[in-house]
């Protein structure tokens, strides 16, 4: 218990994995929360003392599942392990944390999503500039940036949407990292010494670690926040692995501007990569374009949908790429199909470089490796630079044919044990072999040579783990035995006896089996060495399989759904002609997916206004416009029949609005933060999507917070920002009166026996009915709730707004327990006096007929004051 409590004290934020034997031990509090955790029975230690310590463990061969278990909940476990062997220890057996299991510092693929990165993060703050590095220890990923912005900071690390994040001690309650600790849960977040993030101390781990003399080759050497934030990495990852990681043996700096940015809730909203209702990849537009034969593949897909492009060159190479893939489709196909043999190559080299690797791990390099140089034999009539290898398959391929000759197909799981290496691959392990295997022969001569000399012919000689190898005698034959054999047991019915021979046969045979364990296990590590000396290599490989897979795959899918390449312009202009949802389109059923097309440019369509009822596909409008215009940058095709694209800095939504109640947010707060948000930050370059903003609070509230949004986004920095504006405010189209660029659409309907037919159509103009009660009627609301529906709204229209007409009882009879329907949450009353001006035949009236009519207004125009 002292060696368990020193060891504890160090790892005070882990659970400690302690070994006793075949069991992993845990105690006091770490014992109670495994308990609870993992659901197991919760013992004690010394249980007839008045205080006894709390224990559970869990069998060391199925320790991989609880720890999954534990690290899924958020916590960390430290893996304490005998570090000497107990054969040979004096005393107590010396254990030691040979590793640190924490949610950012996963490696086992049992524990992965096999198409998401696993990052770790880092950020600090210097001067008033942001730092933000992070890393995926299972692949080698590593990146690192810098921003003064620290609302921009902050959606970077949602979008990264990172396992663990590392936060400096001073600044762990600062207000600029409030919205981390509120999103990231309390055992997600590290707090960290100010001195890891030291930037000289931190520049001096990263040279270290790169084996260079600075870090301008990464371009990263005056980032003092951003160094200092790598640095806090580096420190991290070596006290948790306590070993080396040459896997990390580069870092790639990058800035926000370089990419078309989308906010965490614009993510959400538009469900890029998970699902708003179920949190899974189905029904996201990773779930419909993902065509990946690997898991790199997938995690590149990931990444390009997360960081579309802004530089036009870059996009057009990506273009490119897919339209020859798109119509060279046989030698195409012909890769595909080899990918399927492309193991994991990026989590392969990082388990092989860091030693938790095993036999079948070298198989998966070797496969992926041998189909190599036959997807570049391939390439070779393909002449797009995104399908040229810049490395060296020579070597590549010397390494999997050295692993093809040494590692047996059938190796086992372990590797301490034997059975791994081929026979004829070293002539010292296939004599220990043979003399194994021998031994089976030489038992059988040794059997029928006692047999003879004994005249026992019912002698035989055998083996256990117990005794080893021994001859046994039934009692019958007791006085036979010569004197030479030495009695080791007796049984019931038979002696059993070793001799000088067996012995020294028994010595050989046990000592060859742990020779050639150790000898195989010596192998492996030597090949195991020379992969890692062609990490490197093995990397560059892995990133061009990547995008080979990711850009194939996106030109299958092209193919497939007939999506036609976007233009990439810098005009301004976002043209789509008979465009579809990517993801609506591949969904529905019993109805055919009806395309609109949509033309936004700075000049005359700049806000388009769309109205119509619920349930009409103005939402789908706006988010296929959104998903259209991230994938024409991100290189992908996209879903229309013609598409031209200007480069778009940043793509804002604002769709609905989910309670936040937990945070003291209500739904009208957290929609007027997100527009907020938006009004902020948005560009000229910028695409806005609206949809139904102001519906959280009171009609006229709403309208007029509506309407100053849509002026401020068409007056906004005098050129205005591109934005679909979806609506029920039907006031709204009266925009157009006053606003150069604003344009009214309208999804169609067709009305039919009080019924509507929804035409899916975006035509030009506006509407000035919602159909809410036929609407109403859809969604299964009882049929005289309607029917009353329809009189109350009868009446608002022609202007009956007293309490006698305005009865929300079905009763005719006014009585003091009538209460008044609040009208702002229909249409505007004083619109009723608009229509009787409007329609006022004032050039017919006589004087005394007009001072009535006049008189009349009056008293409406009171009583809705009143």
């Amino acid at each position: 218990m002292k060696q368990y409590l020193s060891i504890k004290d160090k790892y005070t934020d882990a659970i400690l994995f302690y070994r006793m034997g075949d069991f992993y031990e845990m105690f006091f509090e770490d014992a109670e929360t495994a308990s609870r955790e993992l659901e197991i029975t919760l013992t004690s230690r010394n249980k007839k003392d008045t205080q006894p310590i709390p224990m559970c463990g869990v069998p060391a061969r199925a320790a991989q599942a609880y720890i999954a278990r534990l690290i899924g909940n958020g916590y960390k476990v430290a893996i304490c392990d005998q570090v000497e062997d107990p054969a040979t220890a004096k005393g107590l057996v010396k254990r030691d944390v040979v590793r640190v299991i924490t949610p950012g510092m996963i490696i086992e693929n049992d524990l992965l999503d096999e198409k998401t990165n696993n990052y770790l993060l880092a950020v600090a703050e210097k001067n008033g500039v942001f730092g933000l590095a992070y890393l995926d220890i299972s692949t080698g990923a590593f990146r690192v940036m810098e921003s003064l912005e620290e609302d921009a900071v902050v959606e970077e690390i949602l979008r990264i949407s990172p396992r663990e994040v590392l936060i400096p001690e001073s600044q762990k309650n600062a207000p600029h990292f409030r919205a981390i600790r509120e999103r990231f849960s309390e055992k997600s977040v590290s707090i960290l010494k100010d001195r890891v993030f030291d930037y000289t101390r931190s520049r001096d781990r990263l040279m270290e670690q790169f084996k260079t003399v600075s870090l301008e080759g990464f371009g990263c050497e005056q980032l003092k926040s951003g160094v200092g934030a790598a640095g806090a990495l580096m420190f991290y990852v070596k006290e948790t692995q306590k070993q080396p990681v040459a896997h990390l043996n580069m870092i790639e700096t990058y800035t926000l501007d370089s990419y078309l940015l989308l906010d965490d809730m614009s993510c959400q909203n538009l469900e890029l990569l998970k699902n708003i209702h179920t949190g899974s990849k189905q029904g996201t537009l990773f779930g419909i374009i993902d065509q990946t034969q690997t898991g790199l593949g997938g995690r590149l897909l990931q990444e390009w949908i997360r960081y579309p492009l802004m530089d036009a060159a870059a996009i057009g190479d990506r273009q490119d790429a897919i339209s020859e893939a798109c119509t060279k489709t046989a030698p195409c196909k012909k890769i595909r199909e080899h990918m399927k043999w492309v193991r994991d190559l990026e989590r392969l080299n990082s388990r092989l470089t860091m030693g938790h690797a095993n036999a079948r791990d070298m198989i998966g390099v070797k496969e992926s490796l041998q189909v190599f140089p036959e997807i570049l034999k391939i390439l070779e009539s393909l002449t797009s630079e995104l399908y040229d290898f810049k490395g060296e398959p020579d070597t590549l391929t010397r390494l999997a044919d050295h692993i093809d000759r040494a590692i047996r197909e059938d190796a086992p799981p372990t590797i301490r044990e034997g059975g791994i290496i081929r026979p004829g691959y070293d002539s010292e392990l296939d004599k220990l072999i043979q003399m194994s295997r021998d031994g089976k022969g030489w038992l059988a001569r040794l059997e029928v040579q006692e047999k003879e000399s004994t005249g026992i012919n019912s002698l035989k000689v055998r083996y256990n783990k117990v005794f080893g190898y021994y001859i046994e005698v039934p009692k019958t034959h007791s006085e036979k035995v010569p004197p030479h054999f030495i009695r080791k047991q007796t049984l019931v019915n038979a002696e059993r006896y070793i001799t000088d021979e067996l012995k020294n046969y028994e010595e050989d045979v046990l000592g060859a089996e742990e020779r050639r364990a150790s000898l195989e296990f010596e192998i492996f590590n030597k090949i195991r060495r020379e992969i890692v000396r062609n990490s490197k290599q093995i990397q560059q490989a892995a990133q061009f399989l990547a995008r080979l897979d990711c850009l194939l795959g996106l030109a299958d899918i092209a193919v497939r759904n007939n999506y036609v390449r976007p233009e990439i312009t810098t005009d301004g202009r976002i043209y789509i002609e008979d465009g579809r949802h990517p993801v609506i389109e591949k969904m529905i059923t019993g109805e055919r997916f009806v395309p609109n097309t949509i033309e936004m440019d700075n000049q005359a369509n700049q806000i388009l206004v769309l109205t119509g009822p619920n349930m009409a596909g103005k939402s789908t409008v706006l988010r296929q416009v959104a998903l259209l215009v991230l994938m024409a940058q991100m290189g992908s095709f996209v879903p229309a029949a013609k598409a031209q694209v200007s480069i778009t800095d940043r793509i804002f939504t604002r769709i609905g609005a989910l309670d936040n109640l937990s945070h003291g947010q209500s739904t009208f707060m957290v929609e007027m933060q997100e527009t907020a948000n938006i009004l902020n930050h948005a560009t000229g370059k910028s695409l806005v999507i609206l949809d139904e903003i102001g519906r959280g609070t009171s009609t006229f509230d709403g309208l007029s917070i509506a309407w100053a949004v849509a002026e401020y986004l068409h007056d906004l920095d005098t050129i205005g920002v591109k934005t679909l504006f979806a609506t029920h405010y039907h006031e709204l189209t009266d925009l157009v009166v006053t606003k150069a660029r604003i344009r009214n659409y309208n999804i169609a309907v067709k009305e039919w026996n009080d019924e509507i037919i929804f035409l899916r159509k975006l035509v030009e103009g506006s509407t000035n009915r919602s159909y809410g009660i036929q609407v109403a009627r859809l969604a299964g609301i009882p049929v005289q709730v309607l029917e009353r529906a329809k009189k109350i709204l009868h009446k608002i229209e022609n202007g009956e707004n007293g309490l006698d007409s305005l009865s929300i009882y079905a009763g005719e009879e006014n009585t003091e327990e009538k209460k008044a329907v609040q009208l702002n949450l229909f249409q505007k009353p004083e619109h009723h006096i608009l229509d009787l001006l409007k329609n006022a035949d004032i050039y017919g009236m006589t004087p005394l007929e007009a001072l009535n009519y006049l008189a009349e207004l009056h008293e409406r125009a009171k009583s809705i004051v009143t």
